[in-house]
């Protein structure tokens, strides 16, 4: 099968998962607590409309739908860095103090990769700002890569009892794991046109993986505001009454 057409089946099925995901969120109110997932899904399907409609509308080798194609993807690394620092909140929720210190480190890195992006555009300054706009999304996509690997051996550590974080979590780093392997692939291969397809047939391939694991985990796995509403409810009852004996 040519992969192209799996690559479309990919892109229009992740799209199908993104609205579906954002509909359920939406019907049954639960967006508020997950806010993270919320706007990441937002930007995804975003993304994918606006890709989708420039390489119909001008070709996949046209300059329009490659600054369409960098401009989204400025988006998304954005969007996942928002995600990554709202799931550490999350998960340090009754660690104030753990917090403070993560902040203060999420803060760090974000100063870093620009201070680095900004470094190698000095060296490149023909380029203009599209250098620096592709350098910072490789960076910050490789620094949220490392952030994620860290927010999974924490909960590891804090043995969270938020099982459905965790899912959320994981579903992040399979979405990491496959581009890096690509992108590490294009490198190696300097840019073959073969690296190339494989790494957006990849790419499609793990963000669909990373829908279907955050779709089990929302509807299958209840979150921690659920579990923790219902354990109160017996409590307040039983308060309730000795109070009217």
């Amino acid at each position: 099968m040519d992969s192209s057409i799996v690559s479309y089946a990919l892109q229009y099925a992740g799209i199908i998962t993104e609205i579906a995901l954002f509909f359920y969120l939406a019907w049954s109110s639960r967006w508020k607590w997950q806010g993270g997932v919320t706007f990441y899904l937002i930007s995804l399907l975003v993304a994918e409309l606006t890709r989708a409609w420039f390489l119909h509308a001008y070709g996949y080798l046209s300059p329009q739908f490659g600054y369409a194609y960098w401009t989204t993807d400025f988006l998304l690394v954005i969007s996942l860095f928002v995600l990554v620092c709202l799931f550490f909140r999350r998960a340090c929720s009754h660690e104030d103090k753990l917090w403070s210190y993560i902040r203060l480190l999420l803060a760090l890195v974000l100063v870093l990769v620009v201070g680095i992006s900004g470094l190698c555009f000095s060296r490149h300054v023909s380029h203009l700002g599209g250098y620096f706009l592709v350098e910072f999304n490789q960076n910050l996509y490789f620094a949220c890569l490392a952030l994620n690997t860290l927010l999974y051996l924490l909960l590891q550590h804090i043995e969270s009892t938020d099982d459905q974080l965790g899912l959320l979590v994981c579903g992040v780093g399979i979405q990491f794991a496959g581009p890096a392997a690509t992108f590490a692939l294009l490198h190696l291969t300097a840019l073959e046109r073969f690296a190339q397809s494989l790494n957006s047939l990849v790419m499609r391939l793990s963000t669909f993986g990373m829908l279907l694991v955050w779709a089990y985990a929302l509807v299958h796995v209840k979150d921690k505001a659920t579990v923790v509403t219902r354990r109160e409810i017996p409590v307040l009852a039983e308060v309730t009454a000795n109070l009217n004996i």
